[in-house]
């Protein structure tokens, strides 16, 4: 680091800033590459084409009186070629001068190689950032996942792989947005900050704002915010942004994810979940070119339709027992480990789901009509009053969406919320938190029928790029404090 501070130093006492201010009217790397056949122009010179190019010092090799470096930038690596009888000695010699890592600028005309590579003749070369610190190892990549995990920068700069990741992440957010926009729906925006949580059953965080002199809750949904603009006059509305839920870390949950909500008016439960199966279908096929990816040695396809069962049914044929008709101390004795002794026979049930069914669903499956204390916003099944008009989207052993109908009539959504309270808080008074009552007073105004869903971005794209763990698909994961020494 003191041999490159120097260097730097150098450059200034010589009038040249090794921090540039600005490198106009670049071409992608990888724009220059797909442009020109090498076979075609055959080796040496083609001035009739001029590029500038920029991008991080990947390489070096030098032969006295000529240079070549390498500059990677996202599209691409590509060679530059550097003679010091064109450049002169001074211009050669910082060339020669440069240190792997650096951020570098070059302008050129094309030039193909003796070996048949395209690369670019220097005429001009920009420092654009001198690198202090050495980069990390270009050619294995960096394998320690604490040191992946803490400074991304390190691995992005270094694993190949984890470059294409983030991008596949953007072109799938991309996608899913291009999707909704064309199928009618309005992006709105909710407040990430709120009075009290709600819209989920989630433990959130608290935070405090000087200038109200109130706390205030970062958003474990934005549920009520939208249905609330739908009774305001919107129809189809989606937010797709951040989540904060105050719960633990695994390989599939983080505490600040990303999610898209939507709502569709007129519609029921099972018309959301052929819609949702459109959307991922359709992305996933617009991001990967296929609708099929491959996990854990089998072939997930993600085209429509997705197989659909009750989770009667599933549980049923899985553990041989019918949820409607055991009891709470039946089904705990299925699942064979300890459970809260406060957990209603609807929280036992969804335990048993996630226990004993979703596991075993590896292809895209949706289980439906599910208990209904797990459901406060939705109605219950005409047939089944222990069940909820709502559904879960499995997709290789792991929940990425949820959805179903929603209530509309104020009078029951209010009775549902009171409750929810009873089961959550031990005497509780039978009304709503403030939040809620918010939104009862909105539904009190008139909703149209609908029905929605929940899509966690980063579970999907964990099966998109075959990763194990979420870590590996969120830029900066949430990570407990660095231990000193």
């Amino acid at each position: 680091m003191s041999e490159r501070l120097e260097k730097a130093e150098r450059l200034r006492a010589e009038g040249i800033e090794p921090y540039a201010r600005s490198f106009r009217d670049r071409t992608k790397i990888a724009t220059v590459l797909d442009a020109h056949d090498p076979e075609e122009l055959g080796a040496g010179e083609h001035s009739q084409w001029s590029y500038r190019i920029a991008g991080r010092l990947t390489g070096q090799r030098g032969h006295g009186k000529t240079a070549f470096f390498d500059l990677r930038d996202l599209s691409g690596t590509m060679q530059a070629y550097a003679r010091r009888d064109a450049l002169g000695d001074e211009a050669f010699e910082r060339i020669e001068a440069l240190d792997i890592g650096d951020a570098v600028g070059v302008e050129g005309d094309l030039y193909v190689t003796k070996r048949g590579q395209l690369a670019l003749e220097v005429r001009e070369c920009t420092l654009l950032a001198k690198a202090l610190r050495d980069p990390p190892d270009l050619f294995h990549g960096i394998s320690d996942p604490e040191t992946r995990y803490r400074q991304r920068e390190l691995d992005l700069i270094a694993n190949e792989r984890t470059r294409e990741i983030f991008l596949l992440r953007a072109k799938l957010i991309a996608a899913i947005r291009g999707y909704m926009n064309e199928h009618d729906f309005v992006e709105l925006e909710t407040p990430m900050l709120q009075g009290l949580a709600g819209g989920a059953a989630a433990r959130p965080f608290e935070t405090h704002h000087n200038a109200l002199g109130q706390d205030f809750v970062l958003r474990i949904s934005s549920e009520l915010h939208l249905k609330r603009a739908v009774v305001g006059g919107f129809e189809n509305v989606y937010e797709l942004g951040k989540f904060f839920r105050n719960e633990g870390i695994s390989p599939q949950h983080n505490p600040e994810f990303t999610m898209m909500e939507w709502f569709k008016v007129g519609a029921e439960y099972k018309d959301v979940m052929a819609y949702t199966e459109g959307l991922i279908s359709t992305v996933v096929e617009q991001v990967l070119g296929t609708t099929k990816v491959e996990r854990d040695g089998e072939t997930i396809d993600f085209a429509a339709p997705w197989e659909r069962v009750s989770l009667r049914d599933a549980v049923r044929e899985r553990a041989g027992v019918d949820i409607l008709e055991a009891s709470r101390e039946e089904l705990i004795q299925i699942l064979d480990e300890d459970v809260d002794p406060r957990a209603d026979w609807g929280s036992v049930v969804e335990t048993i789901q996630s226990k004993l069914v979703e596991p075993t669903l590896r292809q895209p499956t949706f289980l439906y009509d599910l208990p209904r204390e797990v459901w406060p916003l939705v109605p219950v099944h005409p047939e089944h009053p222990e069940l909820a008009e709502a559904f879960d989207g499995i997709v290789a052993g792991i929940e990425v969406l949820g959805g179903g109908s929603d209530i509309n009539d104020p009078v029951e959504q209010r009775e549902r919320f009171v409750e929810q309270r009873k089961r959550q808080e031990e005497g509780a008074e039978e009304a709503p938190q403030p939040n809620d009552e918010e939104f009862v007073r909105a539904l009190e105004y008139g909703m149209q029928t609908m029905s929605g869903s929940g899509v966690g971005i980063d579970r999907l794209l964990m099966i998109l790029a075959e990763a194990e763990n979420l870590r590996e698909v969120i830029l900066f994961p949430t990570l407990r404090e660095a231990s000193e020494g």
